[in-house]
């Protein structure tokens, strides 16, 4: 029986994640994905999953918090045994979780602690989490790749984006250890940062139609970037040829974040 390259999507039902989940799938990889749906969206997430499927490849969602630590040990206990039966190996994670509060960190209605650590928690630590779990138990080996979507707001101040900028910084120095700690294992680690995309998350930001009016204006293409366009980078960057490319952040964005 030959070997079945899995992905594991953290966000697997919109966005980046969909995107993604879909283009590896594309590629031949079968795919693990974790979302959060609640009843008037979980419809698109059974579409994705029956996508994937008429791509030929299997796909094994499930619709839980992927911050939490039962649900991950749930998760990963189950991906150990789908693993077992059929052997093969997750290739791939992509942590492209998007869930935080989007609060100023002083004036008005400020964060209070609970939000911020909540944030921090999802978009940044958590990331570490499902590696240390992956690796505890097998599931990833020499040759996987690790992808860890952030954003601009990691080393700018954005309006009422504090905790989530302060998340994306996190996030980015997991990546810069986890691409040292995992050396040794043949395993790379690296941030995508993408462009201004209009997708779900940034459309919970307050004042978002300005930032897409700017986006358009600053990029050369003149266009916003689209989660295709990220995913199809990520496709690319999974080939056994990037295993030196380790520990960066990588800019997919049509040239937006060079443009003053």
């Amino acid at each position: 029986m030959s070997e079945q390259n899995w992905a594991l999507i953290l966000g697997a039902s919109s966005g980046f994640g969909e995107a993604v989940a879909l283009e590896l799938a594309s590629r031949g990889m079968n795919i693990f994905g974790v979302h959060l749906d609640r009843r008037e969206t979980l419809p698109h997430a059974r579409e994705v999953e029956e996508s994937i499927r008429g791509l030929g490849r299997e796909a094994v969602f499930f619709n839980g918090n992927a911050a939490d630590e039962e649900k991950r040990k749930e998760v990963i206990a189950h991906i150990a045994g789908v693993i077992a039966k059929t052997p093969g190996t997750v290739r791939v994670l992509l942590h492209s979780l998007a869930f935080g509060t989007l609060k100023p960190l002083v004036a008005g209605d400020a964060v209070v602690q609970r939000q911020l650590e909540m944030t921090a928690d999802i978009m940044g630590h958590s990331l570490v989490y499902w590696v240390q779990d992956l690796i505890a138990h097998g599931l990833m080996a020499a040759g996987g790749r690790i992808y860890a979507m952030t954003s601009e707001g990691s080393s700018r101040a954005i309006s009422q984006y504090g905790p989530v900028c302060a998340a994306k910084a996190i996030l980015e120095a997991h990546i810069r250890q986890l691409a040292l700690e995992l050396a040794p294992l043949g395993i790379t680690a690296n941030a995508i940062m993408a462009g201004v995309t209009d997708t779900p998350a940034l459309r919970k930001i307050p004042g978002h139609e300005r930032l897409i009016e700017m986006a358009r204006a600053r990029n050369p293409h003149h266009r916003l970037t689209t989660p295709r366009d990220v995913a199809k980078c990520i496709g690319v960057l999974c080939g056994e040829e990037t295993y030196w490319m380790t520990g960066n952040t990588l800019r997919v964005d049509g040239g937006e974040g060079s443009v003053g």
